[in-house]
């Protein structure tokens, strides 16, 4: 059964990007001890992604040579008109998102539905009770200020620690089922 996951990185004091949508700090921890295998072992059961507009258009401008996904169905919430990579599978989507969690699953073909950010998207999974798992590692580095991790409405009813495990350079992987899923 296809559970909806937010796997994510972010610093100390919860945030994912500068305001300026700025990764250096965390792309400064690329290759450390575990994470290529936590990211493989995460992607090996993944069967779709859903990306807000913000972070496709980050990753066009990061990722010029290819799409960083190939062969898994992808799409994006945005309001702005953009061209999917050649070869790319990306729908690009508008309205609420419950509206479309029966295409993720179909499209996921019985693996999971990754949400990949920014922030706000997995907020409003999770506000709609959609968002089973959160994979979180805590990267030891405090930003001050920035894109928050997961800016909810409201409190989230408990999450429960699945797991934990501590990777290199100090990196803390935590893995919560939340407690409202609907799924």
């Amino acid at each position: 059964m296809s559970r909806i996951q937010y796997f994510v990185a972010a610093s100390l004091d919860g945030f994912i990007a500068t305001p300026a949508d700025d990764l250096g700090w965390l792309l400064q921890f690329d290759g450390f001890e575990g994470g290529t295998e936590s990211y493989e072992t995460f992607m090996a059961d993944v069967g779709c992604i859903v990306m807000g507009g913000d972070t496709y258009a980050w990753l066009m401008e990061h990722e010029l040579d290819k799409w960083p996904y190939p062969g898994i169905p992808s799409y994006v919430f945005t309001r702005h008109e953009y061209k999917a990579p050649a070869g790319a599978d990306i729908t690009f989507v508008r309205g609420d998102i419950a509206e479309f969690v029966a295409d993720f699953k179909q499209d996921a073909a019985g693996k999971n539905v990754w949400v990949v950010g920014g922030g706000n998207l997995a907020a409003q999974f999770a506000d709609a009770g959609l968002l089973d798992d959160i994979i979180l590692s805590v990267i030891p580095v405090v930003l001050g200020n920035g894109k928050r991790l997961l800016p909810v409405e409201g409190p989230t009813p408990p999450l429960e620690l699945a797991a934990s495990r501590t990777l290199g350079r100090g990196v803390v992987e935590l893995r919560y089922i939340l407690g409202n899923s609907g799924t």
